[in-house]
């Protein structure tokens, strides 16, 4: 299955800045298709005290070490930066990657981030509200940027809430990413066909993103008939590429 695409997500916890270069330039070495963090302020498992670091300054790095594959953040909290900020740090990241970024965005759900950093945490229909409004600005100052971005610079929206988030990347999404098991990934990805021809969007220009646990990779099978053609592995410090190595032998095979 040529077609499929293999990313990976490294996490910035529990590490140093040392060891996420030299893992993503590994990465991007091996070929993959696509190179992510999150965006967050604390660790999400393990010690809560761990050393952690900030998205998009790592980004601006990680776009310089690299040649090769696509990035971003799995995901981007909308909560976090301006609309119209977040535009341009995302359009001069492209640039300095020479236009491989991918925006990946999505409400926002760690309630320690926002307590400790002050941002109003509200209610998940909150949030996911301020995302819908602030999708078009985002998209509008993405066109008025000078110069603009030197890529495509796609939109990339996580979540599956099938009210709000699938009708949310039906209408402005260039890619989505949710979890598995297959059956889970089946039946989100039919609700997102359903949004597509509600909007008016052909299902087809929407790729479809799925995050697996290195531990997870023999599920490739059931999550590709499914409907996922990127698959991106998670995986933390000590970051072993080999099962991104394994999943990209059977994918190419």
């Amino acid at each position: 299955m040529t077609n499929l695409k293999v990313g990976v997500q490294l996490h910035p916890q529990a590490t140093t800045v040392a060891n996420l270069r030299e893992a993503w330039k590994a990465a991007d070495a091996m070929g993959v298709d696509s190179i992510w963090i999150w965006d967050h302020f604390y660790p999400l498992y393990g010690d809560p005290s761990a050393p952690h670091f900030e998205a998009y300054t790592l980004l601006a790095a990680l776009a310089a070490d690299t040649s090769h594959a696509r990035l971003g953040a799995l995901v981007t909290c909308n909560s976090y930066r301006n609309p119209q900020l977040l535009a341009d740090m995302s359009r001069t990241i492209d640039h300095i990657s020479d236009g491989r970024f991918t925006l990946g965005i999505g409400s926002g759900w760690f309630e320690r981030d926002y307590e400790e950093y002050g941002y109003a945490f509200g209610t998940a229909i909150e949030r996911l509200h301020k995302l819908r409004d602030d999708l078009p600005v985002i998209k509008d100052r993405l066109a008025k940027l000078t110069p603009p971005p030197m890529g495509p610079l796609p939109i990339l929206i996580g979540g599956s809430g099938e009210k709000v988030t699938l009708k949310l990347v039906a209408e402005h999404a260039d890619g989505w990413n949710t979890f598995g098991p297959a059956e889970n990934f089946a039946a989100k990805n039919a609700i997102l066909d359903e949004w597509c021809q509600k909007v008016g969007r052909n299902p087809a220009d929407i790729e479809r993103t799925v995050a697996i646990g290195a531990t997870d990779i023999d599920q490739w099978e059931g999550l590709a008939e499914a409907g996922a053609t990127h698959f991106i592995v998670m995986t933390g410090d000590p970051f072993d590429l080999d099962p991104v190595a394994q999943l990209q032998a059977a994918v190419h095979a």
